[in-house]
């Protein structure tokens, strides 16, 4: 069953991107990128949302992130 977004694909798209041209006008090796986008989700979560939820949305968060790279990795094979 797919996941619906209450955001639209260009809204999200478009962020992605102006996120990544950060990245790539910065320079920024992947080690630094994670690192600065870890601590963007780190703030998101910390100051966003409420405490009773973090441990729940971090898990939410880890779990997709670690599906779409066990798919991405899947496609590549």
């Amino acid at each position: 069953m797919p996941i619906v977004s209450k955001y639209s694909n260009e809204r999200v798209e478009k962020i992605i991107q102006d996120l990544f041209d950060v990245l790539i006008n910065e320079a920024a090796t992947p080690d630094l990128a994670l690192m600065c986008l870890g601590n963007t989700v780190t703030e998101v979560i910390n100051k966003q949302v409420p405490e009773a939820q973090r441990e729940a949305v971090v898990a939410n968060f880890t779990k997709a992130l670690q599906q779409t790279v066990e798919q991405q990795n899947k496609q590549s094979n």
